[in-house]
């Protein structure tokens, strides 16, 4: 290979790295300006439907391409909630997990497992492809609540008949009827979080779904790329990086050390946004009204201080990672449910994907850019030095 062969070959890999700026398909389900600072849901503000939605009704939008009428909603609503119940099977599972094992482990193989139960497993048709995206946005709150009170000692609750998700996650994580501002502040968490376009797990799981395998590996192979440090929980190393600091005096000082030494900041920073994420401005704005209700405001008074340092010394953005931590723990949730949270928005978004690829489905099967040495003649074992 030619010095211009090599160089061609190892700028190609640069520009390539991570398939950045690679159009992999064509998508109707969400856009994001990373200019103008703009999340769409099927042609809607994600951050308006954070203010006035709801989440199951933004699953209706991502699942089936408009906003529902109000019998349309209610019928959905009537089959979303109405099978909300984990699988008798899928319980006596998570009671043999060992307490040491991860939420995200125990919502993987858990959802894989309900798999064996669902009535429609095998059925390939759409309506049945349906009914099992909404039987596995349902239940996988449930997997997480459930394990979270029995690695605790305590027994799971069963969800409220006609509740929805955002409702029944609280209630069946405390067993108390939540407060319903703080049930608002989660509907408006999960919207903004329910699908960010090719993002490595949305991906992954189209490309599972474009083998034609069930529904059910799809999501899991989706829960597996999420439960990687460098997609799914950054949220939870905010609040460590804000446990760091521990006082909003402390914040500027530590910041400047971080960025002296060339360290990441958790929760800045954005592939796509060249502005602020859309996301993270809606956030910090519910972030602010929970922590300032339960006084719980340490951890976000930090967090203004990180932000202001930043945004004066690098100019980088936060993204939607940095003030869900914070909203989250002023919630009274622990850090090691950040990440499966995520998994419980994003799974509406997924299964769109799905369903989108499996529309207009061709494999995804791309090709990679040699750089290993030529043809090399074979030497038997006893004749090589």
């Amino acid at each position: 290979m030619t010095d211009n062969k090599k160089n061609e070959s190892s700028e190609k890999q640069v520009s390539e790295a991570g398939l950045a700026d690679v159009v992999a398909c064509n998508s109707g389900i969400s856009l994001i300006d990373g200019q103008a600072g703009q999340l769409l849901y099927r042609g809607y503000d994600a951050v308006e439907l954070a203010r006035h939605s709801t989440f199951e009704e933004v699953a209706y939008l991502l699942w089936y391409g408009r906003l529902p009428g109000l019998s349309e909603f209610e019928a959905f609503l009537d089959g979303f909630t109405g099978s909300m119940r984990l699988p008798v099977e899928t319980v006596m599972i998570m009671r043999m997990f060992p307490h040491v094992a991860t939420p995200m482990e125990i919502l993987r193989t858990a959802v894989s497992s309900m798999g064996h139960w669902d009535p429609d497993s095998g059925v390939t048709r759409l309506d049945a492809l349906m009914r099992k995206a909404q039987r596995i946005t349902e239940r996988m709150p449930l997997i997480i609540s459930s394990y979270q009170r029995l690695r605790n000692g305590m027994e799971p609750i069963e969800p409220r008949s006609n509740s929805g998700i955002a409702m029944n996650f609280l209630y069946t994580l405390t067993g108390k009827e939540p407060d319903p501002v703080m049930v608002r502040a989660m509907d408006s968490a999960l919207i903004l979080h329910a699908d960010h376009e090719l993002n490595a797990s949305t991906f992954t799981a189209r490309v599972v779904a474009a083998t034609l395998t069930d529904i059910y590996s799809c999501i899991t192979s989706a829960i597996a790329a999420l439960k990687g440090p460098l997609h799914g929980g950054a949220n939870a190393e905010v609040m460590n990086m804000l446990d760091a600091i521990g006082d909003p005096a402390r914040a500027d000082s530590w910041v400047k050390q971080r960025l002296s030494e060339k360290k990441k900041i958790p929760g800045f920073g954005h592939r796509v946004y060249r502005c602020e994420d859309p996301r993270a401005t809606a956030l910090r704005e519910t972030a602010r009204k929970i922590t300032t209700m339960t006084g719980n405001t340490r951890y976000f008074e930090i967090a203004e201080e990180v932000e202001k340092t930043m945004l004066a010394n690098t100019k980088v953005f936060p993204n939607v990672d940095f003030f869900s931590g914070t909203l989250y723990n002023a919630m009274g949730i622990p850090s090691e449910l950040f990440t499966p949270i995520f998994a419980i928005s994003r799974v509406v978004g997924w299964t769109a994907h799905i369903l989108e690829q499996l529309k207009n489905n061709r494999l995804i099967r791309p090709t990679a850019n040699y750089v290993g040495p030529s043809l090399t003649p074979y030497v038997d074992i006893s004749a090589r030095s």
